[in-house]
């Protein structure tokens, strides 16, 4: 576990924050105060990690039903938080999954910002050296259909009703991957577009999916399940397949009671059920679940209820954990994690769905699809690479001879 503490604002280069989440009328004027990135092997709970680094620096969020407000005057913005599955499933007790392929990317990353009078700048680097490779995928599509028949298996034995599988991707590349990764808040639905760096990894969004919320005084949360394509048949396909209602409703059914477990008595409900929207040339079904939460609710307690989120787990949550770490070759790195802001009064963090990840060599994508009793293999496998495809084009674009 590391942390950084500046001896000042001033001593940290002043750049625009491009966190999803980040208060809009101060992203311009904020400077890096602190750092915290931990690892599985760093031991302790992350979640609790998090909100006593939080506190430390200014940022209480111990009571999360006590209603606070984010001055865009005073010292402490607010800050940026990230926490992978692999963390959330330690936190949750639950296994791990298959070693990362993104080691260079810390398992939970809080970084602490300020507000500064001297206002930062974009940074534009130079996007006419960036060269991207040809991608090389962690497993064949037929290893992939193999995956999915193996939870249909499992289901079939009654040891879990619904499990999620995502697939990696990797590519070499040269130049900055920073302007690449940027480009993903621009595709249509990304609610959580943007990025957050580090030394030697970047992450870059483009989820259109709330994980959890604090959104006046109530929590809220946004699974998405149920994917066809962008047309108007696709539209109507959606709409009436049963196999698609029933997975997302059971994943709805598994966030209310993640919810209840930190909600006041009876004050979870259903705010929205099914609703069909689009993200890029895909129509997804997304719901709304909140609650309000329960006095004395801390920031540490809300993330080991929700992470890792219901929609990219399964249900039961635990027991698709186990079969996730058991299918998938390689851990989900960046992917299905928790990537957002908090500060006073505030909770906003997105699900890493449609999230791709730098290290010093490679770009790392990722995709998956929830698995049901009804899954057809060669289907859940064109599902994937729909949804990977948009994040791929888009880290393509401007690049000139690929690296060999």
């Amino acid at each position: 576990m590391s942390e950084d503490e500046p001896d000042g604002v001033e001593a940290l280069p002043q750049r625009m924050i491009d966190v999803p989440g980040a208060p809009a009328d101060c992203r311009e004027r904020l400077a890096e105060r602190a750092r915290l990135q931990w690892r599985t092997a760093d031991g302790g709970d992350p979640a609790a990690l998090a909100q006593e680094f939080l506190t430390a620096h200014g940022i209480a969020l111990d009571d999360l039903a006590r209603p606070a407000t984010h001055d865009p005057h005073g010292g402490v913005c607010g800050a940026a938080l990230y926490l992978s599955t692999a963390a959330g499933a330690h936190a949750a007790g639950g296994p791990p999954g298959a070693p990362t392929p993104v080691p260079a990317l810390p398992e939970l990353v809080v970084v602490v910002y300020g507000h500064t009078d001297r206002p930062s700048a974009p940074e534009h680097p130079a996007a006419s050296r960036w060269r991207l490779g040809d991608w090389r995928e962690s497993w064949t599509p037929a290893q992939h259909a193999d995956a999915v028949t193996a939870v249909r298996a499992a289901i079939s034995r009654g040891d879990v009703y619904q499990v999620n599988l995502v697939g990696h991707a990797s590519a070499p590349y040269a130049g900055d991957p920073r302007p690449a990764l940027a480009r993903l808040a621009a595709l249509p639905g990304a609610r959580y577009g943007g990025t957050l760096t580090g030394a030697g990894w970047a992450i870059g969004c483009a989820s259109p999916e709330t994980l959890i919320a604090l959104d006046h005084g109530r929590l809220v949360t946004r699974p998405i399940k149920g994917t066809r394509p962008a047309t108007p048949a696709g539209h109507r396909e959606l709409l009436a397949s049963a196999k698609e209602r029933a997975e997302h409703v059971m994943i709805v059914d598994l966030e209310r009671n993640d919810l209840a477990r930190v909600a006041r008595t009876g004050s979870v409900r259903v705010d929205e059920l099914f609703a069909v929207r689009r993200w890029c040339d895909l129509w997804q079904a997304e719901s709304t679940v909140s609650a309000a939460p329960a006095h004395g609710l801390g920031l540490a307690a809300l993330l080991r209820a929700v992470c890792p989120g219901g929609s990219v787990t399964g249900a039961p949550k635990l027991a698709a954990l186990e079969q996730i770490a058991a299918l998938e070759p390689v851990g989900r790195g960046a992917s299905m994690g928790a990537l957002g802001w908090v500060g006073p009064g505030r909770v906003d963090l997105g699900l890493t769905i449609r999230t791709a990840a730098a290290d010093a060599q490679r770009l790392h994508v990722w995709a998956g699809g929830g698995i049901t009793w009804g899954s057809d293999p060669a289907a859940e496998v064109a599902e994937a690479a729909a949804k990977a495809a948009p994040v791929r084009a888009l880290l393509a674009t401007a690049q000139q001879r690929p690296p060999r």
